[in-house]
């Protein structure tokens, strides 16, 4: 045997069935009573129960940690069924790189398999537990002779194409069960072999030994490890918009005009404000990026080609500009991608029905925005005063069920009202900030490249909506009428260091307190403190013991 394995026979024109396929291989790794023999065994069974082909064989080691016991399994991908009687040949060695699936008890032992080349970077997935059982070599230092535990996670990660690490040893005495069981439940959920939980859960019972420990600890893992991929999975979903985005070239008079390193970021920006209104919309951001772009030239002719100032101003102006209103909320609730994405946090099958409720509650504020200047003036001013005697922000409590035809179209009605975002106040008051950002930031690009920086980075405080968003556009109109433009330096280098300082400590503290000492060390006065209105509650008076 050499070590290959070899693929099917071509099937006749006339016979039909799949055609050529290679074998699932799989590579079991554990220490000595650890149960790896167990592990390889079930996943055999689970494969000839559904109807599959598989093979295992192993290599025997040493006791403890002078070795591991490897079992290296095989697992046609198709059943039996659908192979017109043809049998699959498999290797009775593993392959160094051609390993679909890593699977190991202890870390230093997966990494070890790395290092003998097994596992490949863009085939691989790993499955290995973070315990450790140290070598003779780690005890045998005079200090602290074990192996980082960073280090050996780096190399698992930069070799391998997926991987699922946890402390699986923890998990199984918590569930009194042995590691068998848990890698097992880490097994079935990774999707490297074509088997429902359900036909590993048979297997486990059929074993008549231990079994409510032992499916415990499946569950357990089979949970951490499915909770993790999905996670992934909608991590990737929602970045999806992004790279269909960062594929969209620019015009190409924007490709020319804008230099190669600004052109990821000019792209994303200019993708992203056209979805959120329109193409006027963007052609209004490339305007203000090409005014960003002509002072931090005229400041610095002879600087590197990534102009970091426009890049930077490129990615917080087109976050600004496309900030969240309740047409951009309805919007969002209703796509498609955010159905399939609820679709799959709540596991529905397919075909399955669900009801999907929606909570809003938006107050004056949201529905001013909408309105013209003058009757959002007047709106805020009498939702103002009932503040001001006591009473509670007027708000609308709302359900809506998104999986009803008129839930969805009251959502899609909102989403389509665009047009008045521009004859809004919010509208316009967002672009007279924006307007009063870029100015400080132009200034700053002709005077010193350190300092056109670090105001484009200020743009960064403007985030979230309500309550957050306020406070960002506050704290940053303070960093610029005092640090940008009053407090005297005696270089621009300081006054960028101030103002870097100034945002990395709003940043940290929500409350504003680091904020507001930043601000005095560097020769500004601290942000006025807001007035509050004081609200008195009637309590009814306590009642005494034994009174009726």
């Amino acid at each position: 045997m050499n070590g290959t394995r070899a693929p099917l026979p071509q099937p006749s024109p006339s016979g039909g069935g799949s055609t050529t396929s290679s074998s699932i291989t799989v590579l079991v790794c554990a220490l000595g009573g650890e149960g790896g023999g167990v592990l390889a065994e079930w996943l055999v069974e689970v494969a000839l129960h559904c109807g599959h082909s598989a093979q295992s064989t192993s290599i025997p080691g040493v006791a403890q940690r002078t070795g591991a016991t490897t079992y290296y399994i095989e697992v046609f991908p198709q059943p039996d069924s659908a192979l017109n009687g043809r049998k699959p040949v498999f290797s009775l060695y593993p392959v160094p790189g051609a390993l679909d699936l890593l699977v190991s008890s202890e870390l230093l032992e997966t990494v070890r398999q790395i290092g003998n080349g097994m596992a490949h970077a863009e085939r691989t997935q790993v499955i290995s537990s973070t315990s450790r059982m140290l070598t003779t070599a780690e005890k045998m230092g005079q200090g602290d002779g074990r192996v980082s535990a960073p280090d050996l996670l780096q190399v698992l990660h930069t070799h391998s194409r997926e991987s699922q690490v946890f402390d699986m040893a923890a998990l199984a005495q918590k569930n009194g069960t042995v590691m068998s069981a848990v890698l097992m439940g880490a097994i079935a959920a990774s999707g490297a072999l074509p088997f429902a939980r359900e036909a590993y859960e048979h297997v486990i019972r059929q074993a008549g030994l231990g079994v409510e420990g032992s499916l415990r600890g499946f569950a357990q893992a089979y949970l951490q490890v499915r909770s993790a991929r999905d996670a992934q999975a909608a991590v990737q979903a929602a970045l999806a918009p992004s790279a269909a985005a960062e594929a969209t070239s620019l015009p190409a008079e924007l490709l020319q005009e804008f230099p190669p390193a600004t052109h990821q970021m000019v792209s994303l920006g200019h993708a992203r404000v056209t979805e959120y209104q329109d193409a006027a919309y963007a052609r209004l951001y490339t305007e203000r990026l090409r005014k960003v772009l002509a002072a931090e030239q005229a400041g610095d002719p002879t600087a590197a080609p990534d102009r970091a100032t426009t890049r930077e101003t490129a990615r917080w102006l087109a976050l600004w500009m496309a900030f969240d209103d309740i047409v951009r909320v309805a919007d969002l609730k209703c796509r498609t991608s955010r159905i399939a994405r609820v679709r799959s946090e709540v596991k529905a099958d397919e075909g399955e029905l669900l009801h999907l409720y929606d909570h809003f509650k938006p107050g004056v504020p949201e529905f001013a925005a909408l309105l013209p200047q003058r009757w959002a003036d007047a709106l805020i001013r009498w939702d103002r005063r009932r503040s001001l005697i006591g009473k509670p922000p007027l708000a609308l409590p709302l359900k809506i069920g998104t999986h009803t035809v008129l839930g969805f179209a009251a959502l899609r009605l909102l989403a389509a009202c665009k047009g008045l975002r521009r004859r809004g106040s919010r509208f316009t008051a967002e672009q007279r900030m924006i307007e009063r950002w870029l100015a400080c930031v132009e200034q700053g690009a002709r005077e010193h490249p350190a300092l056109g920086l670090a105001l484009a980075e200020c743009g960064r405080l403007i985030k979230g909506y309500g309550t957050t968003n306020e406070r960002g556009k506050e704290n940053l109109l303070h960093v610029l009428d005092h640090l940008a433009a009053q407090a005297s330096f005696d270089t621009p280098e300081q006054r960028a260091a101030a103002i870097r300082a100034a945002l990395q400590a709003a940043l940290a503290d929500e409350g504003g307190k680091a904020l507001d000492k930043a601000l005095l060390a560097h020769g500004a006065p601290s942000r006025p403190v807001k007035e509050q209105p004081i609200r008195w509650v009637r309590t009814r008076p306590a009642r005494t013991p034994g009174s009726s």
